[in-house]
This record gives structure tokens, C-alpha cells and sequence, in this order.
């Protein structure tokens, strides 16, 4: 009889251990890159970028025709006001370029920030789904083989943080 108890309590024991862990994993390249609302946001970039080209490639034509007004004439000109007129077309190819640059800057800093908010969304998506449907892990399949998801009670980064940073301060 005592062999039975014992025997009914280690399987027991056995069987609490060996609850299993929901575990499932996504695509983080094509969950990303099929998400509307990043097909959405890419075309409205490439729009910005379109008017961009255009509005640039305007400015550049006009500034090619002034130049060349610019030649016919210098024929005429003196010394001085021809390095007078070379000066000006040079600051003003200087502050041409210079708007460029700004705006270029800004379509990469706007496109940047939109993709940065679109992954935030999309981990948090990824969270609150593994969250109500029962996940332990939802792992994101790329190259780094990033955990996408995790219960806090998993969840070893301070714990590892922590052992980093002593191992640091030996050294």
C-alpha cells in the first residue's frame, strides 16, 4: 500500500513537471513587410519622395537655364562682374544643394520614425496575442532569432544584465 502512495505521488510530481510551454513563432520580415499598414505608409513615402524628385529636378532646370543665360552674358562683361555673377550662381547652387540635403534628410529622419512606431506596434500586436491566446514564447524568425515575445516570469534579461555587469566590473 505504501508502494502505491509513493508511486501515485512521484508520477504526480512528474506529471506537474512536465507541464508543456505554448510555444509559437512569426516571420518578423514577412509579418512586417505584408502588414497593410507598412504597404500603406511605403507608398505614401514613395509619393513624398515622388513630388521630391520633381520639385528638385524643377529647381535644377531652371538653375541650368540661368547658368546658361549666365554664359551668353559673360561674353559681354567685365572681369569683375563676371566673377561678381560666378559668386552669386555659386551661392546660389550652394543654398540649392542645401535645401536638398534637408529634405532629404527629413523623408529619411520621417521614414525612420514611421518605421520605428510600425514595429513598436507590431511587437505589441505580437504581445497582446500571445498574452490572450496562451503563449509562453513567440519567438520572431530572422537571423538574431529575437524573442518577440516572453512571460515576465521567463524573462532573464535582468538577471543576465546583472551577471554582465559584475563579470565588467572584474575586469
Amino acid at each position: 500500500m505504501k508502494n502505491i502512495v509513493v508511486a501515485i505521488i512521484v508520477i504526480f510530481t512528474f506529471a506537474s513537471c512536465q507541464q508543456s510551454q505554448k510555444i509559437g513563432f512569426v516571420d518578423n520580415s514577412k509579418l512586417i513587410n505584408e502588414y497593410q499598414e507598412k504597404i500603406d505608409i511605403q507608398d505614401k513615402l514613395q509619393a513624398k519622395i515622388k513630388t521630391y524628385e520633381a520639385r528638385r529636378d524643377s529647381v535644377r532646370q531652371a538653375f541650368q537655364l540661368e547658368i546658361n543665360e549666365a554664359e551668353l552674358k559673360s561674353r559681354k562683361m567685365s572681369q569683375a562682374d563676371l566673377q561678381k555673377l560666378s559668386q552669386e550662381l555659386q551661392q546660389k547652387d550652394q543654398v540649392i544643394a542645401q535645401r536638398d540635403q534637408f529634405e532629404q534628410q527629413q523623408i529619411a529622419q520621417e521614414s525612420q520614425a514611421q518605421n520605428d512606431s510600425l514595429i513598436k506596434k507590431v511587437r505589441n500586436f505580437v504581445k497582446d496575442y500571445g498574452t490572450k491566446n496562451g503563449y509562453d514564447f513567440i519567438l520572431g524568425s530572422n537571423e538574431a532569432g529575437s524573442v518577440m515575445y516572453g512571460k515576465e516570469a521567463s524573462d532573464l534579461t535582468q538577471e543576465i544584465l546583472d551577471a554582465l555587469n559584475v563579470a565588467y566590473k572584474k575586469n
